[in-house]
């Protein structure tokens, strides 16, 4: 454990964060969970709604640093293939 004060801060804030980042990506994993349900059961008009969600919630944890956008990038293009298949 960290003797100085900045370090002892400093694992706090690492740890605040890791949460948050955590509670993102369950987000995340969630809404492209519901995503792949609605093209499972041929749902279009709740896949392609899940679909906007999910790019939303993905998009917006590239921008915070959770995801590189290469990644972030990837995720969007297996949902909008999985969408797209559908017919």
């Amino acid at each position: 454990m960290a003797n100085i004060k900045s370090a002892k801060k400093r694992v706090t804030i690492a740890q605040a964060k890791n949460e948050k980042n955590r509670a993102i990506r369950s987000e995340v994993k969630t809404y492209m969970k519901k995503v792949f349900a609605a093209v499972e059961a041929g749902d279009k008009e709740t896949a392609n709604t899940m679909l906007r969600m999910a790019q939303k919630k993905i998009s917006m944890a590239q921008s915070k640093g959770v995801y590189k956008a290469n990644n972030a990038s990837r995720k969007i293009g297996q949902l909008y293939k999985a969408v797209g298949t559908m017919a």
